[in-house]
């Protein structure tokens, strides 16, 4: 059995779609479906099932990809704390939404800085799409994401955990008319939808709209006009009156209050979110640990010591719509 074939699995099993996985693998596709082959062959059984309109894994198969996952996970753990054993400096690596690694992580590092001494913090920022695929795949420690309980995730409860570090808050928006009122305003109407700015599939605060909205939401009129996975963009186009959106609160609140945004609904649809670090539940590395126990050990404090810059936004938030 070869590693690559796990690597060719894990494709398989993203995209659902032999000539998409071949593509990514950088394989032609009657190689990659070879490959999937020996791999079917080396275990006994067959891990997809080919025979329906939709091509989807077996329960063979779905058991499997626990496996493969955490297979290739651990490799890539072992290779990076093998990379830190040769260094002269330890490192704590994180994978973030690119929305909170502009407007929670900053602030957050300069209060855990003090326990961090020497330690080197390497961030990187993607989609929720690409943070839960290098998450998978090992490549950092933890992962911090905006989290909904509605909405789905790759990070199972079964191997992995997580700590709440704050709140935010998805509130819908709009660029002012001249009278200051929202030139796309929710609901719309059926006959007059409000022009979209949509998040794509790939992007977590498009998977907690899509929850929240079906369990309980207000029914609404939307004309999708364009879609992003950042939510920067998003804020930008609504900005330039080209639709309404829903933004962090935590990345609007500064063009809120000066105006170049406004409220497209009232409270009703704001969509509440926590913000939360997850880690797998195999042990990590010894500073790993050490920074995971600190985490916990402030979990025990009250949440106004702990957090101040969520108790913060919070009553910010209280204020403006008040």
């Amino acid at each position: 059995m070869e590693i690559s074939w796990l690597e060719d699995f894990k494709a398989l099993v993203e995209c659902l779609n032999f000539s998409r996985a071949a593509e990514i693998r950088n394989v032609t596709q009657p190689a990659f479906s070879r490959r999937v082959r020996a791999l079917e062959n080396w275990i006994g059984t067959p891990l997809f099932d080919r025979d329906t309109h939709r091509l989807r894994l077996t329960p063979a198969g779905e058991k499997f990809r626990l496996v493969a996952e955490e297979v290739l996970r651990r490799l890539q753990q072992g290779r990076q704390e093998a990379l830190d054993a040769g260094s002269a400096a330890s490192s704590l690596r994180f994978i973030s939404t690119h929305a909170l690694s502009l407007s929670f992580f900053p602030h957050w590092l300069r209060e855990i800085e003090p326990v961090l001494g020497s330690t080197t913090v390497r961030l990187m920022a993607d989609n929720m799409q690409g943070c839960e695929r290098r998450m998978l795949q090992g490549e950092a420690h933890f992962l911090l994401c905006h989290h909904h309980p509605a909405a789905a995730h790759r990070l199972n409860s079964q191997d992995y955990i997580s700590i709440h570090l704050g709140d935010d808050m998805l509130v819908p928006i709009s660029a002012p008319d001249d009278l200051g009122q929202p030139r796309h305003r929710l609901p719309g109407r059926p006959d007059e939808p409000t022009a979209y700015l949509a998040f794509s599939e790939e992007s977590g605060m498009g998977r907690i709209i899509t929850a929240a909205r079906a369990h309980g939401g207000r029914p609404a009129w939307l004309k999708p006009v364009f879609a992003s996975h950042l939510s920067h963009v998003l804020r930008m186009f609504a900005a330039d009156g080209r639709g309404m959106t829903w933004s962090p609160y935590s990345l609007t609140r500064d063009d809120m209050a000066a105006g170049k945004l406004v409220r497209a609904g009232d409270e009703s649809w704001d969509i509440p979110m926590q913000i939360r670090l997850f880690r797998p539940r195999t042990r990590q590395d010894a500073q790993a640990e050490r920074f995971w126990s600190y985490l916990e050990d402030r979990q025990q404090k009250p949440q106004t010591d702990r957090l101040p810059h969520g108790t913060a936004r919070r009553h910010a938030l209280a204020s403006e719509r008040a």
